[in-house]
């Protein structure tokens, strides 16, 4: 139930703590103007961890300028140095997502007692208080209890479930404490002191029901963010709570409005009486930005509003710490927020394609997690066997790819043993499988890049990202084409007839372009998308798949197919229609990651080379733009099903492409 938290002197620090020796301290404007019946509060966030605790790109194995949480670290002293008062939350996904947590989970283990790395590094920065991200359930929850109790700092999570729900929200029996309260002293404008009380409510997408059904299936459950907040604010409020933030690991959407317990409501969270700051993540994305969440109605992604309330989304892998000031007035009574402003301070700064990190790492946080950081090193550098050629990802979203296609090969391997002594035999056998790492957000050396010869743990991890088991569906001929349809998202509708036409839709995940191998087909871009990104029916008299083919033939609409793929997609992760939890028929135990490195081991040699069953249809004097790496120059050559050439030009440190069509 609720915990209330006062923490000891010892552990209080909203005292400003000294700067770098030498350092001017240049305090924030409200810590300036604060009057005697005020207080300036800087709020700060981390999200989406995902375990980047060293400054370092384990699939490349170098290291790296725009990750770690050592290097957010640093700026963290010297922000709370900038106000009279600080507070740090985290906003979830920090247990999974590089070969650091494989290792911790898969080789290593937790024993009881034991303190994971990525918490090591947050008790070091003494954060307030966190909540939990979907990334959290990915090794199963007696792992992430045993991680969770190594931590110097509270957690929280209203809309996560244990067993089945109750007869209402406040009824229901949770694994952390659905709220927290803080109970603090601040320092006003003239050096007085005067408590204040903090609620922190959390948040998680309760999509992990689905996409993480195996682990959590009997054991848990979730509620929608909005009615869950819509039952518990008003308890939280009730406790003279002064100010309640929200930490929604959960994304900001417009669409969400029409959806039912939606995976992005922090836009819709925002407008809950009694909310007062939203911390959101999820979505890997920035706000307040340039870039990012223009266009929205509520939201304000210059002033970092939403529905006028303050609120901050801090990148990803700890590129950037999240700020929200308040400048806060006492009547006597009651503090209320009499002014706020929102920002982000990241980690480096990218002009063309140098970048240049603005902070070192701190060392204590280095030192937190070394003993694994070294272990990890060891273990993605384990060989597994070798590869007859590279495997690269430049040209995944443009043509047939190596390095989906052994994806493919090592599930259709898998599955076909497995499917042997089942009902499920004779039936047609394909394979789904997305590019996960294809430049995008994750900048432009955000790519698998394995040149032909050993293949190590590493390229495999690099290969594919994520700890998804594999799963077999059975659907019909109609709902292979409707699940490519869904893929083809991925592009801009083109004009015929004109050249240098921008290709690819930048807010349509590269993990949802699912390439399906055991068919053949065109994609036709000069036709609307038939389906938004988030799975909804946008253009229904539109088909941007053509001659969709198996074995040479017409695919027949109503003949059925066996599909591996991942635990993900096959629970409706993606919202791709017809493919959803009931058409499982094999529940794998198997990661997709342990399949592609038995499946190497087993052929000893691989050849990934592309196969080419897709391709653009063509649209006489079109061409179009699309970004990839620098170093896609090296493999432009072995591209064979596309005409596609350097343009010379670069975007964002992005290589610019031409596709002629």
């Amino acid at each position: 139930m609720p915990t209330k938290i006062l923490l000891p002197l010892s552990r209080r620090r909203f005292l400003a703590g000294t700067a770098a020796a030498g350092a001017a301290i240049l305090l924030h404007p409200y810590s300036v103007r604060a009057a005697s019946n005020q207080a300036h509060l800087r709020l700060m966030e981390t999200t989406d961890i995902h375990v980047h605790v060293f400054p370092y790109d384990y699939y490349a194995d170098k290291e790296s300028d725009t990750v770690g949480l050592a290097r957010t670290a640093t700026i963290v002293d010297a922000i709370r140095a900038e106000a009279k008062n600080a507070l740090l939350f985290d906003n979830g996904d920090f247990l999974q997502g590089n070969p650091m947590g494989d290792y911790i989970a898969y080789e290593r283990g937790m024993k009881d007692g034991d303190v994971h790395p990525v918490i090591k590094a947050m008790n070091v920065l003494r954060y307030e208080a966190g909540t939990l991200g979907n990334h959290e359930f990915n090794y199963g929850l007696p792992f992430m209890e045993k991680v969770l109790a190594g931590a110097e700092f509270p957690y929280t999570c209203a809309n996560l479930v244990k067993g089945e729900l109750a007869a209402t929200p406040l009824e229901d029996e949770h694994f952390v404490p659905p709220y927290l309260v803080l109970d603090r002293e601040i320092e006003l404008g003239d050096g007085s002191k005067k408590p204040i009380r903090i609620g922190v409510i959390g948040f998680v997408p309760p999509q992990i029901m689905v996409w993480d059904q195996a682990n959590l299936k009997g054991k848990a459950n979730t509620r929608g963010i909005v009615e869950t907040a819509e039952a518990w604010v008003p308890k939280l409020r009730a406790e003279g709570v002064d100010l309640v933030l929200a930490l929604s690991h959960s994304g900001i959407s417009a669409e969400a409005e029409q959806e039912e317990a939606p995976e992005n409501a922090s836009l819709q969270l925002a407008k809950v009486d009694g909310i007062d700051v939203v911390f959101t993540g999820h979505q890997h994305l920035r706000f307040p930005g340039e870039k990012d969440f223009q266009g929205i109605d509520g939201a304000d992604p210059k002033k970092g509003t939403l529905h006028g309330k303050p609120a901050v989304m801090a990148g990803f892998w700890g590129s950037d710490l999240g700020l929200v000031d308040l400048l806060l007035e006492h009547d006597g009574k009651a503090w209320r927020i009499a002014d706020s402003s929102v920002e982000l301070r990241p980690i480096y700064e990218r002009v063309e394609k140098k970048v240049t990190p603005t902070v070192a790492s701190d060392q204590k946080v280095l030192d937190a997690a070394e003993t694994e950081h070294e272990a990890t090193l060891t273990y993605i550098r384990t060989p597994v066997g070798e590869t007859s050629a590279p495997l690269f990802s430049y040209f995944a979203l443009v043509a047939d790819d190596p390095s989906g296609q052994i994806v493919n090969q090592a599930q259709t391997w898998y599955m076909k043993d497995i499917l042997k002594p089942t009902e499920f035999a004779d039936l047609p056998l394909l394979s789904a499988a997305a590019p996960f790492k294809a430049g995008g957000r994750g900048g432009p050396s955000y790519f698998t890049d394995v040149p032909a010869g050993p293949v190590a743990i590493k390229n495999v991890s690099d290969l594919y990202l994520y700890p998804n088991t594999v799963r077999a569906v059975k659907v019909t001929g109609a709902t292979v084409k409707e699940w490519l349809e869904m893929a083809a998202g991925m592009f801009r509708q083109v004009e015929k007839g004109k050249a240098d036409q921008a290709l690819l839709a930048n807010d349509f995940p590269s993990y949802n372009f699912d390439v399906i191998d055991g068919v053949t087909y065109l994609i036709d871009v000069t036709q609307p998308p038939k389906y938004s990104p988030e799975g909804n029916l946008a253009n229904e008299g539109s088909s941007r798949i053509l001659d969709l083919q198996y074995q040479g033939k017409p695919i027949d609409p109503e003949q059925e197919f066996i599909v591996a793929t991942n635990n993900y997609r096959a629970g409706g992760g993606g919202n791709f229609p017809g493919v959803t939890a009931d058409k499982i028929v094999f529940v794998a135990p198997d990661a997709n990651r342990d399949v592609i490195v038995r499946y190497i081991h087993d052929q000893g040699t691989i050849n990934p080379s592309a196969d080419g069953n897709w391709r653009f249809a063509p649209a006489e004097g079109t061409s179009v733009l699309f970004e990839t790496g620098p170093a896609a120059k090296q493999y432009v050559s072995m591209v064979e099903s596309v005409d596609v050439e350097p343009t010379g030009q670069e975007k964002d440190g992005f290589a610019l492409y031409r596709l002629n069509l």
